[in-house]
């Protein structure tokens, strides 16, 4: 909210704020601001209506991820088998009560970044140019379906396109796979211009996958870690950080993906998939639906997020609230599963399992900035 509140505006561009106070907010029946200017005073810093009721949202939002997970941030009830947490009825009733609270704030937010951001559009030609990248994105995936999941890496193409935020490439707009396993073996880690010895002439931990696919030296399954301090240079290397890499083989090209796309990639990558259907989110190949059911103040309303012309700021931060709609949206999805398990005295939350004297794997999930894998 605060990059396009009153203050910022004011104190970058005045006109446009002049501007803000003559346009009236197309969504002013479901967010209740007259004008763009309304919204963008409600967002200041600390004074803001808006500003001031998303520090509350963000308590009870805590308070609902506490109630399953311990505490936030670093959950401590989530173990190597399973979770700590006992389903009891209550549990997901006290959580529900807060989902239904935060609703209202939910629907507003969408309809009030949409009206700022369009008006932006309007309002400054060649705004889209700002941050505007090519459209290079990838998801991991996100929220598996436990009645497909059963985390082999055998079947991880099959499990993968289930999972709840669909993964993917996109490049340049098209979907280019959505298959973990290609995924993954597309992943590559190059030195860049970092503080760290080469590995490619070391001996491989692993040549190939459990599917029998070759695995690339630079691979992270293969990457071996050796440092190598020496003086800043920028001409050379300059930094501790590598440069991770996805090898797109129609190309040949080693692809800097926007990593940090996080909500942008995940509803891009699951609309054109087409794969998501539930009662709440819906992907349709060009867009993704996400309905939120009738809250205090706000009907049951259907909410559209559409495949952007651009990756530029403006869409990264538009997807932002998007997806926590869409993420609200699937906690009422999960909610019902999960208390039709406990009506039906399914109540198991951990798994036996033994560890291997040898083996690899790979995770792939999706953090909230974007895309998170441990090799």
């Amino acid at each position: 909210f605060v990059d396009f509140c009153e203050a910022m505006v004011k104190s970058t561009n005045p006109s446009v704020l002049a501007r803000a106070e003559r346009t009236e907010a197309r969504n002013g029946a479901i967010h209740g601001y007259k004008t763009i200017a309304d919204i963008m005073r409600a967002f200041n810093p600390f004074e803001g209506e808006v500003y001031k009721e998303a520090l509350k949202v963000s308590r009870i939002t805590r308070e609902m991820f506490c109630l399953m997970e311990g505490r936030h941030v670093h959950p401590s009830t989530l173990y190597p088998g399973g979770v700590g947490t006992m389903p009891e009825p209550t549990t997901f009733t006290d959580y529900l009560s807060r989902l239904v609270r935060v609703i209202d704030f939910v629907k507003k937010a969408v309809a009030m970044n949409d009206d700022v951001f369009d008006f932006f559009y309007d309002a400054l030609p060649g705004y889209e140019e700002v941050g505007r990248r090519r459209i290079l994105l990838g998801c991991w995936g996100a929220w598996q379906n436990p009645d497909v999941c059963d985390y082999r890496y055998e079947t991880m193409s099959e499990w993968g396109k289930a999972m709840y935020v669909t993964p993917g490439i996109v490049v340049d707009g098209k979907l280019v796979t959505n298959d973990l396993v290609d995924i993954n073996l597309g992943i590559r880690v190059l030195l860049g211009s970092s503080y760290y010895e080469d590995w490619v002439n070391e001996q491989a931990f692993v040549t190939h996958d459990p599917l029998g696919n070759a695995v690339d030296m630079r691979h992270p399954w293969n990457q071996t870690t050796v440092p190598m301090p020496q003086k800043r240079d920028f001409s050379g290397n300059y930094s501790w950080v590598m440069s991770p890499r996805w090898y797109d083989k129609k190309s040949e090209e080693h692809l800097a993906l926007d990593t940090g796309g996080g909500p942008l990639a995940r509803l891009w990558s699951t609309a054109l998939n087409g794969l998501v259907d539930t009662p709440y989110v819906k992907a349709t190949g060009h867009s993704v639906q996400i309905s939120l059911p009738k809250s205090e103040q706000l009907p049951e309303m259907t909410l559209e997020w559409k495949i952007p012309q651009w990756s530029n700021t403006i869409e990264r931060d538009r997807a932002r609230p998007y997806f926590v709609a869409y993420a609200a949206a699937m906690a009422f999805y999960f909610l019902e599963k999960a208390m039709g398990f406990v009506r039906a005295g399914e109540t198991k939350v951990f798994e036996n399992y033994e560890v291997p004297d040898e083996a690899i794997g790979c995770g792939f999930h999706e953090a909230v900035r974007g895309v998170l894998s441990h090799h």
